[in-house]
């Protein structure tokens, strides 16, 4: 999947726009790749992040990044940045760390989820959360957009993320009017609505995969679906990204909205 020379067309129609690597995010993505490494060393972090058997470490919150996503001292820049405009304040990034073998089973993750991780993906919504014990779907993180960056190069087939063109549209023609009818959008459950738009995206929506090199960079529409693929490359290496999803300034009103991307203005 190469780069687009209309992000905004992209977004619009397939739900995702990918960025080449450029002088400004190349040098973040180099500080962000040493802070990586750090956090993966961590012990604590290890401990608390790396999970189906060794092969993945999920990493949120793990790079020290600032509001505005500097790390050690440089600034988060670049074509994507750009495009997105005014930012909000920023959580410290994701840093998911793939490894060869992935999927293995989570912790008390059931046949059919691994099944399900293995075969789609574990294709889902970000921000879309089982909540209670009752495990209720409910869209909990109205997240603005979400970014990710490469801090590594990788094969191509090595555990990239996965998404399904054109996915957002489904998703929010499914659940947005399930958030208008509620009082509280963050309190309506959508388990089944998104369980079935789910299975509708798989069958009419073209599944692609989208491997990012050391300093390249993904703006993915905050309703599109989208996982990560098993590692089919030679059994060496890792696949590094950092990610940034902050939350909507004007929480569901935002989410809703029929926008590709919300900012801070």
């Amino acid at each position: 999947a190469g780069c687009v020379t209309d992000p905004a067309a992209a977004l619009a129609t397939r739900g995702w726009a990918r960025f080449p690597a450029d002088a400004a995010s190349l040098a973040w993505a180099r500080a962000a790749a040493d802070a990586a490494e750090t956090a993966l060393a961590d012990p604590v972090l290890r401990d608390q992040w790396l999970v189906c058997e060794g092969t993945w470490f999920v990493g949120v919150d793990a790079l020290p990044t600032g509001p505005d996503g500097a790390v050690a001292g440089v600034a988060l820049a670049g074509a994507a940045v750009s495009f997105l405009g005014a930012i909000p304040p920023l959580h410290p990034a994701q840093l998911s760390a793939v490894f060869p073998g992935y999927p293995r089973p989570r912790d008390g993750e059931s046949a059919a989820a691994f099944r399900y991780r293995r075969d789609r993906c574990a294709a889902h919504v970000d921000g879309i959360i089982a909540d209670g014990p009752d495990r209720r779907r409910k869209v909990l993180e109205p997240h603005a957009w979400i970014l990710g960056i490469g801090l590594a190069d990788a094969p191509h087939d090595a555990a990239p993320l996965t998404v399904w063109d054109g996915s957002h549209r489904v998703m929010a023609d499914a659940l947005i009017p399930v958030l208008q009818a509620a009082q509280d959008p963050a309190q309506a459950d959508v388990t089944e609505v998104y369980q079935a738009a789910r299975r509708t995206v798989f069958d009419r929506c073209p599944r692609r995969t989208i491997p990012l090199g050391l300093g390249e960079a993904v703006i993915v529409h905050r309703h599109l679906l989208h996982g990560i693929a098993p590692w089919s490359a030679e059994p060496t290496g890792r696949r590094m990204t950092a990610y940034f999803r902050p939350i909507a300034p004007f929480g569901h009103q935002d989410w809703m909205a029929d926008t590709p991307v919300s900012t801070a203005n």
